[in-house]
């Protein structure tokens, strides 16, 4: 049955961060990605409404172009291999990371089958075997460190890229039911591990989420615009169940992490009064001319003698000057 366009927009809008779409252009690997990640964080759905009619156009070709040699090299694809690697490790290091020899057996292979997934959207195919090969190879380097999903992730992904060649023309339909069967064995592995943990060990969940959260806000703290815009988003998903009106006794722990990132938020405000010598009820004004005499005095050319403190301070008060005028900017109606 040919496909239309006007039903690929409509999937894209009603149910794109689910891959309805792909779903009915019979893309199931990218309809598998979207549906663990959400749309590719939202930001490969939002984008992918212009290559719709090509999709459609190559789901009705009569036959198929074969091709030969090797794709060219895309840095989208390869950005999006890391990427999905390091959120299958996440994934699977809040879920899995008490199973014995997590760093050796199953770190690996969440974060190969992840850039793997990636590796397999479209026409383009690569090597299993080598991925996970690489994956293995370098998780024994890293061991027992969580920061081991990062050196994994980009060594996947370049061996994926190494390989990659087009997938070989496509037989007979699949029945529906037999994909849907397949994509929700998939999904199912995928989630099944996180919601034990979430909904069985919802105390330790929350606390490792919790610290997980401070990490990410310390390393963006001299940014606070990145920060604030970093905080909303991870708070997303708890927020959402809160206007769904979820049981509050059992989020109780959730609530912390709630908690947590405000305290942190304000913990922040007032260090930045600290830094700039400042009361916490200051006016824009007294923050403007504090401002302007810290950066003045702690400007790294007029201190040739403390170079290594001056350029410290100096960054410490631009960044807590930031912070303030942005929480003293009047909010839009």
């Amino acid at each position: 049955m040919a496909k239309r366009l006007w039903v690929a927009v409509a999937l894209w809008a009603l149910g794109g961060p689910a891959g309805l779409h792909h779903l009915y252009l019979g893309r199931d690997n990218h309809a598998l990605l979207w549906m663990l990640t959400l749309g590719g964080f939202g930001v490969g759905w939002l984008w992918e409404l212009w290559l719709l009619p090509g999709w459609v156009a190559r789901a009705n070709s009569a036959s198929e172009v074969r091709r030969d040699g090797r794709p060219p090299l895309s840095p989208v694809r390869f950005l999006g291999q890391a990427l999905v690697g390091i959120y299958f490790g996440l994934v699977a290091l809040i879920g899995l990371s008490t199973l014995p020899g997590f760093y050796l057996v199953a770190l690996p292979l969440a974060v190969g089958l992840g850039v793997h997934l990636v590796s397999e959207v479209g026409d383009q195919s690569s090597d299993l075997q080598g991925t996970l090969t690489a994956a293995f190879i370098t998780a024994p380097i890293f061991h027992g460190r969580s920061v081991a999903i990062l050196p994994i992730s980009l060594t996947t992904s370049v061996v994926a890229q190494r390989h990659r060649h087009y997938k070989a023309s496509r037989g007979s339909s699949e029945k529906l039911s037999a994909r849907l069967y397949r994509l929700g064995l998939a999904y199912l592995a995928f989630s099944a591990p996180l919601a034990h943990c979430a909904f069985s060990n919802t105390a330790a969940t929350a606390n490792y989420i919790a610290s997980a959260i401070g990490a990410a806000l310390d390393w963006v703290s001299v940014f606070p615009s990145l920060s604030g815009i970093l905080e909303s988003m991870l708070l997303l998903p708890y927020r959402a169940w809160k206007i769904l009106g979820f049981g509050d006794s059992y989020f109780q722990e959730w609530e912390k992490v709630f908690v947590f990132v405000q305290s942190f938020q304000s913990e922040r405000q007032q260090m930045a009064y600290k830094i700039l010598g400042l009361h916490s009820d200051a006016t824009l004004d007294e923050i403007n001319k504090s401002y302007r005499e810290l950066v003045k005095h702690w400007h790294p050319d007029h201190n040739p003698h403390r170079a290594t403190e001056a350029e410290r301070r100096f960054i410490e008060v631009q960044a807590a000057y930031e912070l303030l005028t942005q929480m003293k900017k009047p909010k839009s109606v």
